[in-house]
C-alpha cells in the first residue's frame, strides 16, 4: 500500500507542499481579516456589504479567467522553481498593500491587495500540480497530489479561523486588524523562505511523446484562453476530467455560499457553529484525500469517482433532510447547544461524510491531469482546468442566486446538489471507461 507521507520527508516534496500551504493559509487570513473588518468595522449598511463582497469576489475571481492561459504558458515554458520564487516574493509587496489596508481601514488598498491576490493564485496555480510529475515518481503522484489538496483545505481551516481571531473589537466597540496586519506579512516572508528550497524544475522536453504539437508563447490573453481551452478539451479524456472536476467545484460552490444562511437561517446557530461546519468539512477533505490514494495504492485512476459521487449525493440529500425537519429556535444558539439539539451529531458526521466523498472524487482527477499528457504540457492542462472551473462556479452561484430570488429555499437548494451529483457520478464513469 502507497504511504504517500513519506514524501513529506523529501525536499523533491516537502518545499513545495510547505509554499504552497503557506499560501493557501495567507490568502484565507488576509480575505478573512478583510471582510471582518469591512463589514464589522467600516460599514454599517446591509447594502454597502452586499456591494463590497460582490466586488471582492468578482475581483479576486477575474485574473483566473484572464491570466490562466498565460500563467500556464510560462509554467510550462521555464523553470517553475524560478517562478514559484518570483510568485512568492511578490506576494510580500503584495501584502505590504493588503497590511496598510488593515492598518488604515482602506478599502481601496484591500481591494487592490485582493486582486493582486487573485493573480498571485493565478500564476501559482498550475505550479502547485504540474510540478508534481517532474519531482515525484509516477505511482508518487496520486499520494502527493492528495497531500496538497489535504493540506490546501487545512491551509484555508486555519487561515480562516486565524483571520477571525486577529481582527478584534476593542472596549469602544471599534475594530482593529493590527495584527492580521503583521500576520498576513510575516507568514508571505515564511513563504518565499519555503519556495527558495524548491528545487529546480526545467521546462520539458516537447519531444518526449513523438508527434505531439509544440505550443509556443500567446500574449494575447483573450486568443490564448480561446485556443487553450479548446485545445485542452479537444482530447476526450481530458474533456471528461476538466469537466468532471468543475462540475464538482460548481456544486463546492453552491455548498459554500450556502453554509452561512444555512447556519444562520435554517439551524438557527450562530458564527461558531458556521466556523465549526468549515472545520469539519475542511478536516473531511483532508480524510478522503489521503484515503483514496490507499484505496487506489498510488495507480492514478477514475473507478471510484462514480460511488464517491454517489456518495457525496447521500450525504447531501440527508443534509437535505436534517435541514427540512430542524425545529426553530426563538434565537440563534452556539456550538454546545447546536450539539446538544438531538440532530446536532448527526449534521456534523454528514457534513463530514460529504467532505470525505468530494475529497475521494477530485484528488484522483487532478492526478489524471498532470499524468496523462506530456510534462511539457501539465501546466497548461492545469491553467485549462482552472480557466473552465472558475467559469463553472461563477454560473452555478448566479443561479443560485437566481434559484433564492423566485424564492427556493436554502434546503431545497441542497436537493439540487443531491440531484447535481448523479450528473457528476455518470462524469466519473464516463472518465474511467475512456482511460481505465
Amino acid at each position: 500500500m502507497q504511504d504517500s507521507l513519506h514524501l513529506l520527508r523529501t525536499r523533491r516534496f516537502l518545499p513545495i507542499f510547505t509554499t504552497q500551504f503557506l499560501g493557501a493559509f495567507n490568502d484565507n487570513l488576509f480575505r478573512t481579516s478583510m471582510v471582518l473588518l469591512v463589514i464589522y468595522g467600516i460599514y454599517r449598511d446591509a447594502e454597502q456589504e452586499a456591494a463590497f463582497s460582490a466586488i471582492a469576489g468578482g475581483l479576486f475571481i477575474l485574473p483566473f479567467f484572464l491570466l490562466s492561459a498565460l500563467s500556464g504558458q510560462l509554467a510550462d515554458a521555464m523553470d517553475k522553481a524560478k517562478i514559484v520564487r518570483i510568485v512568492k516574493s511578490a506576494e510580500i509587496a503584495i501584502m505590504l498593500f493588503g497590511a496598510g489596508g488593515l492598518l488604515l481601514h482602506n478599502i481601496p488598498l484591500l481591494l487592490v491587495a485582493l486582486t493582486a491576490m487573485g493573480v498571485h493564485s493565478t500564476f501559482f496555480g498550475p505550479i502547485k500540480y504540474a510540478i508534481l510529475p517532474q519531482h515525484l515518481n509516477k505511482d508518487e503522484v496520486l499520494g502527493g497530489t492528495g497531500l496538497v489538496e489535504a493540506g490546501t483545505y487545512i491551509a484555508i481551516l486555519g487561515g480562516t479561523i486565524l483571520g477571525g481571531i486577529l481582527v478584534v473589537q476593542r472596549p469602544d466597540g471599534t475594530f482593529h486588524a493590527e495584527f492580521a496586519a503583521v500576520g498576513v506579512l510575516l507568514v508571505a516572508l515564511i513563504g518565499r523562505i519555503a519556495g527558495g528550497f524548491v528545487p529546480q524544475a526545467l521546462a520539458a522536453d516537447d519531444a518526449e511523446i513523438p508527434g505531439y504539437p509544440h505550443r509556443g508563447m500567446d500574449w494575447h490573453i483573450v486568443r490564448a484562453s480561446v485556443t487553450l481551452v479548446s485545445a485542452t478539451l479537444h482530447v476526450r479524456r481530458l474533456f471528461l476530467a476538466i469537466l468532471s472536476i468543475s462540475f464538482f467545484w460548481a456544486m463546492g460552490a453552491v455548498l459554500a455560499a450556502q453554509f452561512p444562511p444555512l447556519v444562520k437561517n435554517v439551524f438557527y446557530a450562530n458564527q461558531s457553529v458556521a466556523t465549526l461546519f468549515l472545520a469539519v468539512f475542511s478536516v473531511g477533505v483532508a480524510i478522503g484525500s489521503v484515503a483514496i490514494n490507499r484505496m487506489l495504492k498510488g495507480q492514478v485512476s477514475a473507478r471510484f469517482a462514480p460511488s464517491s459521487a454517489l456518495m457525496m449525493g447521500v450525504f447531501v440529500l440527508l443534509l437535505y433532510v436534517l435541514a427540512k425537519d430542524w425545529s426553530a429556535s426563538p434565537e440563534l444558539v452556539g456550538t454546545r447547544e447546536f450539539l446538544r439539539h438531538p440532530l446536532g451529531w448527526a449534521v456534523v458526521l454528514d457534513l463530514l461524510g460529504i467532505a470525505i466523498a468530494g475529497g475521494m472524487f477530485v484528488v484522483p482527477l487532478y492526478a489524471f491531469l498532470t499524468t496523462t499528457v506530456p510534462k511539457s504540457e501539465t501546466a497548461r492542462t492545469v491553467a485549462a482546468n482552472n480557466i473552465v472551473n472558475s467559469g463553472a462556479m461563477v454560473v452555478a452561484t448566479l443561479m443560485l442566486t437566481g434559484l433564492v430570488l423566485v424564492g427556493v429555499s436554502v434546503a431545497e437548494t441542497l436537493f439540487l446538489v443531491a440531484l447535481g451529483s448523479i450528473v457528476a457520478a455518470w462524469l466519473g464513469w464516463k472518465l474511467h471507461l475512456a482511460c481505465d
